[in-house]
């Protein structure tokens, strides 16, 4: 009976069940040594594995914020092993790094247990990867102990995970952490990096931002985050571009560390739709892209009666407007010999392959002088330009 009472407190004050070998260094030594699996009374001996993994759970935990709710425990785990796998973060052999998963849909959060310390610090550094079309929180759980957990195995991510196979820039954030970082998606794919600045500047000038792109291809994955240096606009800026089409697309457009539809209280709901109202009218400036550029304050005409004069003209802009991409037509709309007025007399149009091009154009060729004069680019509609309407 001493003798239970004995082994009974060696287990309350040091965690250890005799038999075993201490699974964290600084344990004292086994008092009463027993065999393997050997049980004493009616306490079964906890094998040494068992024990390893219970106290290193804490370490090889991360918590998972801004689930959507369509998220369930295998598809964040297939999730979050595929790309574990992808960026290079598994460490412990072969077959998947989570081990396990539990979700709380309520409050939208999970907790995904890998099967080493390793690789869950590995997977630190997928904070603000999309998951199912929203930026989720990648931390660590409230019990993690940094002090204990550094004797466990490496606490930061391995430096050359490739961050960029699932559309990570390793040290991106820069300025883009805190509260104020705004997630933007569902841009479309042949939206420029100017494009999309040139959008959400309308609301003011942007401390940091970063379109996120194919490793291989360079291509936009049709996301992007930023913040604003006046952090005041952020509300505003989300509650106007939320939900407006573009193209194809519709944008998403929210603070990173929101879920999906997360609910506000009923006075902010109110503010924000003020706020819209005022960011729409500012939006509505905004040039819609398209792949035909219309420059005026180019040419008079008079310069475009000569027909020397006028091949000149078309070949100089063929040469200018070769620069910014792949052209496909120029017209430049002459005056009529009977005198009559003739629709877009004055005017030059710059018809791209793609809007890249065009876009690129509008930008370079806005404000430049020639001739002598000071040019105007702006997008021109297409259906209009390709039935001959040149006065849109």
């Amino acid at each position: 009976m001493v003798l239970v009472r004995l082994q009974l407190a060696t287990i309350a004050c040091f965690g250890q069940i005799p038999g075993t070998a201490p699974a964290i260094p600084g344990m004292f030594p086994n008092m009463f040594p027993l065999g393997t699996g050997q049980q004493f009374g009616t306490l079964p001996v906890m094998p040494v594995q068992a024990m390893t993994q219970q106290a290193t759970r804490h370490a090889r935990r991360v918590y998972v914020g801004g689930l959507p709710p369509t998220a369930n425990e295998q598809s964040v785990a297939t999730f979050f092993s595929h790309v574990m796998a992808a960026i290079g973060g598994n460490t412990a052999g072969p077959g998947d790094a989570v081990v396990n998963v539990y979700i709380n849909h309520e409050k939208k959060f999970a907790f995904v247990e890998m099967r080493s310390v390793e690789e869950a610090s590995n997977a630190m550094a997928l904070d603000g990867i999309i998951f199912e079309g929203a930026p989720v929180k990648v931390r660590r759980p409230s019990d993690y102990n940094p002090s204990l957990a550094a004797t466990l195995g490496p606490s930061q991510p391995n430096p050359n995970l490739n961050l960029g196979a699932v559309g990570l820039t390793p040290g991106s954030a820069g300025g883009l952490e805190g509260p104020d970082r705004i997630f933007v998606g569902g841009l479309p794919y042949y939206f420029t990096e100017a494009q999309i600045r040139e959008l959400l500047e309308s609301f003011g000038p942007l401390r940091g931002f970063d379109l996120v792109k194919d490793r291989e291809t360079g291509n936009s994955k049709g996301y992007a985050f930023c913040v604003y240096q006046d952090l005041s606009v952020t509300d505003i800026a989300c509650a106007a571009l939320n939900g407006i089409k573009m193209g194809d697309k519709t944008l998403t457009v929210r603070r990173a560390n929101q879920g999906a539809n997360q609910p506000k209280p009923e006075q902010e709901t109110v503010l924000l739709h003020a706020q819209q109202q005022i960011a729409l009218q500012r939006l509505m400036l905004q040039p819609v892209p398209t792949k035909v550029v219309c420059l005026t304050q180019v040419v008079t005409a008079d310069e475009l009666k000569d027909d020397d004069e006028y091949e000149d003209i078309l070949e100089d802009m063929r040469t200018e407007g070769g620069k910014f991409g792949a052209l496909v037509n120029v017209v430049i709309p002459r005056p009529r010999g009977d005198g009559e007025a003739a629709a877009g007399v004055g005017k030059v149009f710059l018809e791209y392959a793609d809007i890249e091009g065009a876009s690129k154009a509008r930008s370079g060729m806005n404000g430049r002088k020639f001739g002598g004069n000071q040019v105007v680019a702006v997008f021109y509609p297409e259906n209009k330009f390709s039935q001959g309407d040149y006065d849109a």
